[in-house]
């Protein structure tokens, strides 16, 4: 069972199942800013992503969630911070961006902390944010890219349902470089499709 509860001052709802509490960050919690500045800064996560805007300590994760919880507000992108259901600790982020609502199309993404890595966390994420897309935000099409050779995320997304449709050349960045491009295994869900999404 999914539980939502809608939040009066931002788009963003809080919901909760298969373990997981999906909420905002906070830019003003220093927890939130130390979670966030080490999953960006993480190894693992460097390997598999480029960020447009890159978080290297403490002052810029703030100005990272700032400008996060700006795009929850104007609805644009929404991030999640994933964090247990239980103790409320921050184990990962998803987040549903560049969302269209002329198309009804947006784009997934997610890391999960270290130490929360191997316990499903990413996929009992994703289950709960793409049944939230659909129903909450009427969404029709759910998109998740991944850097070719992230077999870990592909997955995640086949359990989830994401169906792979291609490699898209050359569309994202080289890890740690803007000037260096790699392919991206497209996969994508549709609200009318009928596989079950995996908790």
């Amino acid at each position: 069972m999914v539980h939502i509860r809608e939040r009066s001052h931002t788009p963003l709802p809080e919901l909760s199942g298969h373990g997981l509490r999906l909420g905002p960050w906070d830019p003003d919690s220093d927890a939130d800013v130390e979670a966030w500045l080490r999953g960006l800064s993480d190894p693992e996560f460097r390997r598999w992503n480029t960020p447009l805007v890159l978080v290297t300590d403490r002052d810029s994760a703030r100005k990272s969630l700032r400008s996060k919880a700006r795009n929850n507000a104007d609805g644009t992108s929404l991030s999640f911070r994933v964090a247990d259901e239980t103790t409320g600790t921050a184990l990962g982020h998803i987040g549903v961006n560049e969302i269209d609502q002329t198309l009804r199309v947006a784009r997934v993404g997610y890391w999960v902390l270290p130490e929360a890595r191997g316990r499903g966390v990413a996929t009992r994420a994703l289950a709960l944010a793409t049944h939230w897309a659909f129903t909450g935000l009427g969404l029709h099409r759910l998109e998740l890219g991944h850097a070719l050779g992230h077999d870990a995320s592909c997955r995640i997304a086949e359990r989830c349902g994401f169906l792979y449709e291609g490699t898209l050349r050359d569309a994202m960045w080289e890890a740690e470089r803007q000037d260096a491009f790699r392919d991206v295994h497209l996969h994508a869900r549709l609200a009318t499709d009928t596989a079950d999404i995996a908790p």
